[in-house]
């Protein structure tokens, strides 16, 4: 796998983001809220055809449904071996499993989960600033937040989370920890951290403060003249943070900008059309979208490029969603820039988001996406299961053809297909047996097990660091204490690599984020051709220029 950005999907991070919300009145619990649910996807969820199996209900129809639905709650509860926690039951089971006979992105969130997805589109918190996953019945840190306080209590990615404020934290949940964490700007919270090397815990108090989500994560400049903007997510904040960038990149003297797009699983959907507005043209259509109950609706641009016209790559793979599709489709359509990387998710369904009783939330498919030629975004997903549509996408033998700007060919209904195709490297079987043991990891967000072990021996590390042999020569007793096999020929054939990660991942825990990732473009296949493809960007674009004022002077002499 390539070095994806952040995605936080235990605490933070949705890949579809509202429209709209708007509030229901607040019913009792449980069965009124399922009935409630169930009546708003029988009347709004019709127009997803046939295969949905669902049409608009008559009150009688509803009631008999929620009739049946209660007496088969009744004897569960009656009659189940264990005790029947029916909040979970409805909640996790009943809700979730209706949306999901409608299509897979249709949902719903119980208190905790909204609260995470209202901070996520707010794009800031608050509390210590980093990320918690489990593993073994622990807690460990993924990574901090760059310039957080987790960050400046020296905190990496990699130790354990012990204890906060005394609670033990073994055998609690992400969620859990993540929750004690959290907290109002300015308190203090004290927390006991577990670390390869140290044979006791390293205790730090944290003050609280408001940490801040940015949609550009990253930026830099990859090569003389050439722009990088990795954008990790559309919150409220993205379209800013992008011309916060662009500025500090000092666009106007840039060759060329590539804005990654990889791993972004969408977001805000009005992010996403300024985002497109900074790049194309006054009047450009972006997106539209139109459903059974929803009229067509178009998206155009307002503000136009303002002189923003430096030649445009966007990166893209398999995980590219949503609203990060709706910037991509729009890029394509008009000719503004070229698409490089592997083809996207396919995400192009429009959810309105409903505020429920006792802070629970619906989030309804009520249209599709399409990019401004006609092509719908939206990949199939009749016919396979969630899990299939998830991690094994099918898409169309036959897709749907349409035409650019300039009359270029592009394919629609199964995601944004990429100008350039350049797949990430596939994984040997000594590398992927490396990740698989967590050895070393395939994202840039945390460490492998090697590099807590390398770091807990104290090596004196500056920003001159280079995984030399003496490195090598401790992964090799690393692995031998792991009782992990391995032949010297492997370590000699995948040694570019072993030193890349590494380093990597050392960057990532000593240095934080940020240069982490600067280690990650250094041998990045899909950035080395997006670089190579500038020019052609530049002249696509020149092209379609021509094109658009060829056709405003025939419109003007036209009789």
């Amino acid at each position: 796998m390539g070095p994806h950005p952040y995605d936080s999907s235990k605490s933070e991070g949705i890949a579809d983001a509202p429209l709209h919300a708007e509030t229901v009145p607040s019913p009792a619990r449980g069965i009124i809220l399922f009935a409630l649910i169930l009546t708003a996807a029988a009347v709004l969820g019709g127009f997803l055809g046939s295969s949905a199996k669902v049409t608009a209900a008559s009150p009688d129809d509803l009631q008999n449904s929620v009739k049946s639905f209660t007496e088969v709650l009744s004897v569960v509860e009656r009659n189940y071996a264990d005790p029947v926690d029916l909040e979970r039951a409805i909640y996790d089971g009943a809700i979730p499993g209706m949306l999901h006979v409608l299509d897979p992105h249709s949902d719903f969130f119980d208190p905790e989960q909204y609260a995470l997805i209202r901070e996520d589109e707010e794009g800031r918190y608050y509390g210590v600033g980093m990320v918690v996953t489990q593993r073994d019945n622990q807690t460990y840190v993924q990574v901090p937040f760059v310039n957080s306080p987790a960050f400046k209590a020296g905190i990496r990615p990699g130790d354990i989370v012990l204890r906060v404020d005394g609670k033990n934290c073994a055998g609690l949940t992400t969620t859990e920890v993540a929750g004690l964490l959290k907290g109002a700007k300015g308190t203090t919270v004290h927390i006991s951290i577990g670390r390869e090397g140290w044979d006791k815990p390293i205790e730090v108090t944290v003050v609280r403060d408001e940490i801040p989500r940015p949609g550009v994560e990253f930026y830099t400049m990859v090569k003389p003249g050439i722009g990088y903007v990795r954008v990790s997510t559309f919150n409220e904040t993205t379209d800013t943070d992008l011309t916060d960038a662009l500025e500090a990149l000092d666009y106007p003297k840039l060759d060329g900008l590539i804005v990654d797009l990889r791993g972004n699983g969408g977001g805000l959907v009005n992010q996403a059309v300024g985002m497109a507005d900074v790049f194309l043209d006054k009047n450009q259509v972006i997106v539209s979208h139109h459903g059974r109950s929803s009229p067509e609706h178009r998206y155009y641009a307002v503000r136009g490029n303002q002189g923003i016209e430096v030649p445009l790559i966007l990166l893209v793979n398999g995980q590219t969603a949503s609203a990060s599709e709706i910037v991509s489709g729009a890029i394509q359509d008009h000719d503004r820039g070229l698409i490089v990387g592997e083809t996207t998710f396919g995400k192009g369904l429009v959810q309105t988001q409903f505020a429920l009783s006792e802070d629970t939330a619906l989030r309804l498919t009520m249209a599709r996406y399409y990019t401004p030629s006609g092509r719908l975004i939206q990949r199939d997903y009749t016919n396979q299961t969630l899990y299939d549509y998830h991690y094994n996408p099918q898409r169309p033998r036959s897709p749907e053809v349409k035409l650019t700007d300039t009359g270029r060919q592009v394919y629609g209904e199964g995601g944004i297909t990429p100008d350039v195709v350049a797949a990430w490297p596939k994984e040997n079987v000594f590398q992927e047996l490396l990740e698989r043991r967590g050895v070393l990891t395939p994202s840039s967000q945390t460490v492998g097990d090697f590099v807590r072990f390398y770091l807990g021996t104290r090596p004196v590390i500056t920003k001159d660091f280079q995984v030399d042999d003496s490195v090598l020569a401790q992964l090799r007793k690393f692995l031998g204490q792991q009782n992990i096999q391995y032949t010297q020929a492997q370590i000699a054939q995948n040694a570019p690599w072993l030193r890349w990660e590494i380093k990597r991942e050392v960057f990532t825990s000593l240095f934080g984020l940020d240069e982490g990732y600067r280690v990650a473009l250094e041998q990045d296949p899909q950035l080395g051709k997006a670089i190579e493809s500038i020019p052609q960007a530049k002249a696509l674009y020149a092209g379609a220029r021509k094109t658009l004022a060829q056709r405003e002077a025939a419109a003007v002499t036209s009789p």
